[in-house]
């Protein structure tokens, strides 16, 4: 098993504070670092309310959960990521982003830092090309929820060593996760397949074969799906749908992964999913 230590998380968002969480929890001194200090709030805020229920339901006590809580600081620099032993990378669903953010980390870390990216659909070995060190780069993709969700999509890049896809399996089974590793390619295997239909559940909704609610209730029902894809893109976030369809498209066929003109309209419209309140459903929490 892997020895907890230091590790960077970079961005505050929902991906961000729940792989801060998991590290946490675990034994891991974790350092959140985002730009916004508003959203490093908001990630505290999250986590203590979802430890918060974890104590609720006994799956943590109290004591543990303060321990916890004392394992997670906060920054807005880069910097403070360069004694880290892995950096996990959750930002924006953005290569330029993402791209400046492993340069950067090239200049700051270790030369035995693990560079990983928790990227849902973005090139490892476009990531790794814009580092000093393409051998330490891989991605680690989590599921969301993170706390509950027990997948890591370890995405080995050509050049990801062998010693760092041993150590980042070793490191997802510390946490209580079931690391499965894919080759690096458009939309890895879990977005490749769920976000085609994802994109035929909005086309149904969109051709007015049915309803949001019927469609989820089609799947989950008949299909035994725990969310529909409808729900279930509104808490991914519709944003983050549309981009990975963008990047299956360009990466793949420009036919057989057009987004559905409906998603495209309803991210135009800042109607994103439950981050913005409202998208095929409509959230008051």
């Amino acid at each position: 098993m892997s020895e907890p230590g230091k590790v960077a998380v970079i961005g505050g968002g929902t991906m961000g504070n729940g792989i801060a969480h998991v590290f946490a929890q675990h034994g891991w001194d974790t350092v959140l670092i985002d730009v916004s200090r508003d959203q490093l709030a908001r990630a505290l805020a999250t986590i203590k309310g979802n430890t918060e229920r974890q104590v609720g339901k006994g799956t943590l006590t109290e004591d543990a959960r303060q321990h916890l809580l004392d394992r997670i600081s906060i920054q807005t620099s880069l910097d403070v990521a360069h004694d880290a032993k892995l950096v996990v990378e959750a930002a924006t669903e953005n290569p330029a982003i993402k791209f400046t953010i492993f340069r950067d980390l090239s200049r700051i870390c270790r030369a035995t830092t693990i560079l990983a990216s928790n990227t849902s659909s973005i090139s490892i070995n476009e990531i790794a090309k814009h580092t000093d060190r393409p051998e330490q780069v891989i991605g680690m993709h989590f599921m969301n929820p993170v706390p509950v969700m027990t997948l890591v999509e370890i995405v080995r890049g050509k050049r990801t060593a062998k010693e760092i896809l041993d150590r980042t399996v070793e490191i997802s089974k510390s946490l209580g996760k079931m690391p499965v590793v894919v080759k690096d390619s458009p939309g890895f295997v879990s977005n490749r397949i769920l976000m085609p239909m994802i994109n035929e559940a909005i086309y149904c909704v969109q051709d007015g074969i049915a309803d949001a609610e019927g469609v989820d209730a089609i799947m989950k029902y008949g299909m035994r799906h725990p969310l529909g894809p409808l729900a279930l893109a509104d808490l991914i976030g519709l944003d983050v749908c549309l981009a990975i369809m963008k990047v299956l498209q360009d990466g793949l066929d420009k036919h057989k992964y057009t987004p559905a003109p409906l998603l495209e309209k309803m991210v135009a419209d800042g109607k994103l999913g439950r981050k913005s309140g409202a998208g095929f459903y409509v959230y008051r929490d």
